[in-house]
């Protein structure tokens, strides 16, 4: 796809401090389009809450008028700050309320978005909506572009914000868009069931810190263990992770050490997990450490929970194991069956010991080779090439396009 004028509305605003698929995307697909990234709007709940924060100071003066909220930020790429107040108004049950305000809300930032359009020439446009089911909910009708698309790479439902509403107009917006774009097969086929125009288009990571490196030393925290090492990075949040069968691994097998890198949630503090001797918690480490944690595993796990919040995600983590080569047992999910032939997928606590006896025995150079080659096809390139790869698709099932 080259020479398109294409909108993208983030959920995550572009100066939001933690990554974001949508904002990666936007660069790639700027290589080729001019983008115009435009930030969610600030409600007045948030303006009222926050208002000491620099970057809602930066929304307020946009508003008032005193700062530019168009802002030129690299070669083919502008990022709109609304100049719009919106209110805040998820806290409303009745429906008819709840649409009548949204659809004002909608309008406002409508409006806002089309002055940047008619700022910067664009025509023709191709909206592209990550997932923001209220705010984003009539744009494609007010903006009216050639092509709405509706992304989605998380299961956004499992949050009681999005739930409260989104399990009546999520759907809805799938259905009138033109085409619904996945990053797991799980959320695809969440997708098609609302929309028959429903693609996987796969993942990007940026993986260039997860690599071997021959000279790295063994963390301070990993020096005198001299038995199998099974280790987890990442956030220890209860709501992912499966206690039970992480304490079930050490209790199971004493003759292996778990190793849990990252920071802990209230329920992982207070667990009795702290209490056995083969089970080491380092805390949270810099990011650029990660990969040295990583390099001394003999096998990697992501023993998660099976539930909303789960079942559906991408698990970049997966990714950042296997570019470093490593063997990997991870809980059976739809979404991790992309993995399956480079990943060993358990079912159950016993599961989980035997498959990670197997990793352990057949882990070898070639099978690294091959884990590393996969990790590596999984860039933001292949999964902006797919996404256009989805758009020809749908224009050339729709010839009125």
């Amino acid at each position: 796809m080259i020479d398109r004028d294409v909108i993208i509305l983030g959920q995550q605003a572009w100066d939001t401090d933690i990554g974001s698929n949508c904002k990666n995307i936007a660069e790639e697909v700027a290589k080729h389009n001019r983008v115009l990234y435009v930030n969610s709007p600030l409600d007045r709940i948030t303006k009222w809450k926050h208002k000491a924060d620099q970057r809602v100071q930066k929304r307020i003066a946009v508003i008032e008028g005193k700062s530019e909220g168009l802002v030129h930020v690299s070669d083919n790429i502008w990022n709109l700050f609304p100049d719009c107040l919106v209110e805040s108004i998820n806290w409303i049950d009745n429906k008819l309320i709840f649409d009548f305000f949204n659809k004002r809300n909608n309008v406002k930032f409508a409006k806002s978005i089309q002055r940047a359009i008619k700022k910067l020439g664009f025509k023709d446009v191709i909206l592209f909506n990550d997932s923001e089911m209220f705010k984003g909910y009539y744009l494609a009708d007010l903006l009216k572009p050639e092509l709405s698309i509706y992304y989605s790479r998380d299961f956004m439902l499992a949050v009681d914000y999005w739930k409260r509403h989104g399990e009546r107009l999520e759907p809805k917006l799938m259905a009138k868009s033109n085409l619904c774009l996945a990053n797991s097969f799980y959320l695809t086929d969440y997708c098609s069931q609302y929309n028959p125009y429903a693609y996987y288009v796969g993942q990007g990571c940026d993986l260039q810190i997860f690599k071997v490196n021959e000279h790295a030393q063994k963390p301070v925290e990993l020096a005198d263990i001299h038995t199998p090492v099974v280790g987890y990075v990442g956030a220890l949040q209860s709501l992912r992770l499966d206690i039970a069968l992480i304490r079930h691994l050490a209790t199971e097998r004493p003759d292996w050490t778990v190793v849990l890198v990252g920071p802990e949630d209230d329920d992982f503090k207070k667990s009795d997990l702290h209490g056995l001797k083969n089970i080491i918690f380092t805390g949270s480490k810099p990011i650029a450490d990660l990969a040295s944690y990583i390099q001394f595993f003999d096998v990697c796990i992501n023993p998660q929970v099976v539930n909303q919040v789960t079942v559906g995600n991408y698990p970049r983590k997966i990714d950042e194991y296997l570019a470093m080569g490593k063997p990997i047992v991870a809980t059976k999910t739809r979404a991790m069956e992309l993995f399956k032939d480079h990943v060993y997928l358990a079912e159950g606590k016993a599961d989980y010991i035997t498959c990670i006896g197997r990793a352990l025995r057949e882990d070898n150079k070639e099978l690294q080779q091959s884990r590393k080659d996969f990790a590596e096809s999984h860039t933001w390139e292949n999964s902006v090439k797919n996404i256009y790869s989805a758009i020809a698709d749908y224009i050339a099932k729709n010839a009125t396009l």
